[in-house]
């Protein structure tokens, strides 16, 4: 039985070895490294909430949030930000699982509502959040601003 626990520093390779995969699958370079440091800053610093999935000591899959607001609406929100199940398991409920302990912080901890982005051709994650009963957000479009070079 794969369990699914809070991500600590005891988990660390293993998460940074899920994220480096998950950078991969959307076409960054490997860099295991950068991945590290990464996942090392955001637990050190408290920054993010992050559950893995564990078949014995082996990471499968890890989900990734941080804690927002909602101006608007004057809420507080959590963004689910990185979802990875390795291909193998995918299909076996893992990222149900993965997304139930994170729906599950998030109300705990008081968020009205979790909000995520995927890839447009990301089919297989867009049936996964349909079927737990995501939404489209109508009438936003995402935009960003990278900071320029110096």
């Amino acid at each position: 039985m794969t369990d699914i626990v809070r991500a600590t520093e005891e988990h660390h390779d293993e998460v940074a070895r899920l994220f480096d995969l998950y950078r991969q699958f959307y076409e960054c370079q490997p860099d295991l490294d950068l991945a590290r440091s990464y996942i090392a800053d955001r637990m050190a610093a408290d920054e993010s909430m992050i559950w893995v999935a564990l078949d014995g000591d082996r990471g499968c899959g890890m989900v990734q949030c941080y804690r927002s607001f909602c101006s608007v609406e004057a809420v507080k929100r959590w963004i689910l930000y990185d979802l990875y199940v390795e291909p193998e398991v995918r299909s076996t409920g893992i990222g149900r699982r993965l997304m139930a302990a994170a729906h599950e912080a998030a109300w705990a901890d008081g968020a009205k509502r979790v909000d995520l982005e995927t890839a447009v051709d990301n089919f297989a994650g867009q049936h996964l959040y349909d079927k737990l009963g995501y939404e489209p957000t109508p009438g936003f479009l995402t935009y960003s601003l990278a900071r320029p070079r110096e």
